[in-house]
């Protein structure tokens, strides 16, 4: 499992995939024979609970030993307005001892192949025991909340973090927006005429509970109030 080091500032693909797999509320499963269904979970869970994946081990396999090629796709989509709101896409790949069925009561057994994750960084693969040696981001399922909080309760204070980015962004921004949050930080997007760009804020030290979260926000803000230059946006 990967140690917490307070020199990290960014999480890995593996645990960006499992944050994924964590909060998504809806995915495309798409199998041999059917045409593309979309899944959407409206209890607060994950849309994952639909499926449960295990190790290619011919657990659950049919007796007939045959398997069906399966694909869930899933778009990590920004909780705040922000300009190009897809942050990344992830697909999994596998194996179903049956047909996959949205009338199923108890989770579809599948068979993990890998995982591919996506972002503007490029791709990356992620297997089974990296995502089983990644411990869960404790901010994951609460991040949109948290985010459209900040937003919409507390915007006029997210201008402030402006003043931690180095180098000093240009005049030309026109919107900053948070754009994500995980364990080791926040990313800002900000935003300018016809483009835009990302910028990232480690916390001290990436976050272990859920309640660490809020405390490592109001130390950026705090921060933020003594840096010394001043934020010039929108000026």
């Amino acid at each position: 499992m990967r140690p917490f080091n307070s020199r990290v500032t960014q999480p890995t693909p593996a645990e960006r995939v499992l944050a994924i797999l964590t909060a998504a509320h809806s995915m495309t499963v798409v199998s041999d024979g059917l045409d593309p269904v979309e899944v959407h979970r409206l209890d607060g869970t994950a849309a994952i609970g639909h499926i449960h994946l295990h190790e290619p081990d011919g657990h659950g396999a049919a007796p007939s030993g045959e398997r069906i090629p399966v694909r869930l796709e899933f778009t990590d989509i920004a909780p705040t307005p922000v300009r190009e709101r897809t942050r990344a896409r992830v697909t999994v790949t596998g194996l179903l001892s049956a047909p996959y069925s949205t009338e199923a009561t108890e989770s579809t057994c599948m068979e993990f192949g890998q995982a591919v994750f996506e972002d503007h960084r490029g791709r990356a693969f992620v297997t089974l025991d990296m995502l089983q040696e990644t411990a869960p981001d404790p901010i994951a399922t609460s991040e949109a909340a948290m985010l459209t909080h900040l937003v919409d309760d507390h915007g006029e204070l997210v201008p402030l973090l402006l003043r931690l980015v180095q180098p000093q962004p240009d005049k030309g921004v026109t919107r900053i927006l948070p754009l994500a949050m995980d364990r080791y930080g926040v990313t800002l997007r900000l935003e300018y005429p016809g483009t835009h760009r990302d910028v990232r804020l480690p916390f001290a030290k990436p976050v272990a509970r859920l309640d660490q979260a809020g405390p490592q926000i109001h130390a950026l803000l705090a921060a933020a109030r003594r840096a010394s230059h001043r934020n010039r946006l929108l000026t």
